[in-house]
């Protein structure tokens, strides 16, 4: 049992060895910044989870609380059954929409805490230069 823990911890870090040895090995010739490709990954990851997946989970809770509110009011007029299914997706929708709202904080957290909440600095001169 132990060799076989071993032996996928051992096989999962020969992975991710792997996995960023290219970009590791290439970082030294990135010129787009402090940070190099990776900064750039970790910017487009969080402008993308801040711009596109926040607002499209936040869309789908809205929508179910809407479906909910719609058995709720509408289908559970006299059965208690659909009344109490639209009760429990209105409230499933609400711990959604706090457990989404501290997640973007989270990500807020992170990445004005590491500097990654601002475009990346790259090293042009903003005046032209004149070349001999």
């Amino acid at each position: 049992m132990k060799s076989e823990i071993k032996r996928m911890i051992s096989g999962a870090t020969a992975f991710l060895m792997l996995a960023f040895l290219p970009n590791s090995a290439l970082a030294q010739f990135a010129d787009t910044g402090d940070g190099g490709e990776f900064q750039e990954l970790l910017l487009n990851l969080m402008v993308f989870i801040n711009n596109v997946l926040i607002p499209f989970i936040i869309g789908i809770g809205f929508l179910f609380f809407v479906w909910g509110m719609f058995l709720f009011f509408i289908l559970g007029g006299a059965d208690e059954e659909k009344k109490e299914k639209g009760k429990s997706l209105m409230i499933y929708a609400v711990i959604g929409f706090v457990v989404i709202i501290i997640f973007f904080g989270v990500v807020n957290l992170i990445t004005s805490s590491t500097g990654l909440d601002g475009e990346i600095l790259r090293n042009v001169p903003t005046v032209p230069v004149p070349r001999p």
